[in-house]
């Protein structure tokens, strides 16, 4: 039953690699980002705070991005839903969507900013489209997600 998330995630990010496409920009959502954080805004009771690292270097491995900047930045996630949910009153699926939003941007520009301290040149603009899938795309990846969780339930 733990499993299942961690699996999830780990051939979510794993899939973009294996599919037979070449692209000059990041179009893609980053689908193991959109899992991560559809499963700790689900079920925020199977994350603990470190589980960003080995994922996030999963991540890495697949991603192209140097190693650490999916560790660090999703590390960055957990603790800051962490923090917001803590002050958190109520939530409902608009609150959900905007915070899973902020999760994003700080996933995606982050990872520009980290790969710019590497003397890479990378235009901010460049990953727009990227992001506006990416949040476009995250209640579907959602309701995907608790499917699964529905029938990691029921094993």
């Amino acid at each position: 039953m733990r499993v299942t998330p961690i699996a999830a995630v780990m051939f979510a990010s794993a899939l973009p690699a294996m599919l037979p496409m070449i692209a000059t920009f990041p179009i893609l959502p980053p689908l193991g980002l959109l899992l991560f954080v559809a499963w700790r805004r689900l079920r925020s009771d199977l994350w603990p705070a470190w589980i960003g690292l080995p994922l996030g270097l999963w991540d890495d491995l697949f991603s192209g991005q140097p190693v650490g900047s999916a560790m660090a930045l999703w590390t960055i996630i957990v603790l800051f839903f962490e923090a917001v949910e803590y002050r958190m009153l109520f939530q409902d699926q608009w609150i959900d969507w905007l915070l899973s939003a902020v999760a994003i941007a700080l996933a995606i520009f982050g990872g520009v900013f980290l790969l710019s301290l590497t003397g890479v040149s990378v235009s901010y603009a460049v990953v727009l489209p990227q992001f506006g899938w990416s949040v476009l795309a995250y209640p579907l990846v959602a309701r995907l997600v608790a499917m699964l969780d529905r029938w990691r339930l029921r094993k």
